[in-house]
């Protein structure tokens, strides 16, 4: 039976060349020959050597870990089951764990600008990906002058210092708009809070749409959250009070989903009566009733973008921020 190999230096002794060259040869550090790297690994194989993974990291000063980090400063109450979170965290986890990463989730309800700089000096991240600037921009600019590992899902921003990844949110808008006025609506509102930057450049499409068309006069928003439950609540009473809206832009599917419920509750068809638009295309979307017609963002590519991206500026490279146009998939809400 062949003993095994309980450290560097037996393996090296065991190879009869210096621990310097195991190090390098169990690294595939081309400066050692082939032939010995070959060697080498044929012995740590036959000898069960498994190098210590938390030693190696320290030496190269790594930890093989993101931190995937959820800012909440303008809607604490929202939670990580929201679909959109689930979705984009879930293939983030995907992408990350097929190369070798581990994955520490954060939700952050920001008591302080220097939240971001606590996750960034801890030690225990490689880097940080971060969904959603919701109204802490100014925050993860300035940390992102000192700290280069920080790649953001949402909007571009003017002069950011940081790499983002998003849909074009103000395309989106004006394409859910245009859809529900080639359908003949002419009494629109937009849903969301336009604190988070990404639902403004939505709304912002939206109220373009509406003036190119004529309808500024009688288009408007309706401030609502992200929380599904508050927001079925508070739309109850708010659709209840405009007995002229025929069609709804919602800055999120979960929104969306929202004013359905309010809306059969007040006896108000969809997509009869007044015809819904999402944002997202969450995988719950074609699946309520009637299945919703929504802008979807391609959640799985923006992960792999996200993680690519900020593993590359680990390894000391430069990128840049890109957006991604988003689709309109028609179903019945609209």
């Amino acid at each position: 039976m062949v003993k095994p190999a309980e450290s560097m230096s037996e393996l090296a002794q065991l190879a009869g060349v210096s621990v310097s060259t195991v190090s390098r040869a169990l690294a595939g550090n081309p400066i050692i020959n082939p032939v010995t790297r070959e060697r080498i690994a044929k012995l740590a194989r036959d000898h069960g050597f498994q190098p210590n993974a938390l030693a190696r990291n320290l030496r190269l000063k790594r930890t093989e870990a993101i931190a995937v980090v959820l800012p909440l400063g303008h809607q604490a109450d929202q939670h990580l089951t929201d679909p959109f979170f689930l979705t984009l965290i879930g293939y983030l986890a995907d992408a990350l764990s097929d190369r070798g990463y581990d994955m520490l989730l954060k939700k952050v309800v920001p008591t302080d600008e220097r939240w971001l700089d606590r996750i960034a000096s801890s030690g225990r991240v490689d880097g940080v990906i971060i969904i959603g600037q919701s109204n802490e921009a100014a925050a993860i600019d300035r940390v992102a002058r000192t700290y280069a590992p920080i790649v953001v899902w949402g909007a571009r921003m003017p002069d950011q210092r940081y790499i983002t990844v998003g849909s074009n949110n103000m395309a989106g808008g004006e394409m859910a708009t245009h859809h529900l006025i080639d359908q003949g609506r002419r009494h629109l509102v937009f849903l969301g809070d336009s604190a988070a930057p990404e639902i403004a450049q939505r709304e912002a499409g939206f109220r373009k749409s509406c003036e190119a068309a004529g309808l500024g006069a009688t288009a408007h928003t309706i401030r609502v959250g992200l929380v599904s439950d508050s927001a079925y609540r508070d739309l109850l009473r708010l659709i209840a009070d405009e007995p002229d809206i025929d069609g709804i832009v919602a800055a999120s599917d979960v929104i969306a989903i929202a004013a359905i419920r309010a809306l059969e509750r007040l006896d108000r068809a969809v997509p009869r009566d007044v015809s819904v638009i999402g944002f997202d295309d969450v995988p719950i979307a074609e699946h309520i009733v009637p299945p919703l017609t929504t802008i979807a963002q391609d959640l799985r590519l923006g992960a792999e973008l996200l993680v690519s991206k900020l593993l590359r500026i680990v390894a000391g490279g430069q990128e840049d921020s890109i957006e991604m146009m988003p689709a309109l998939i028609e179903r019945r809400s609209a």
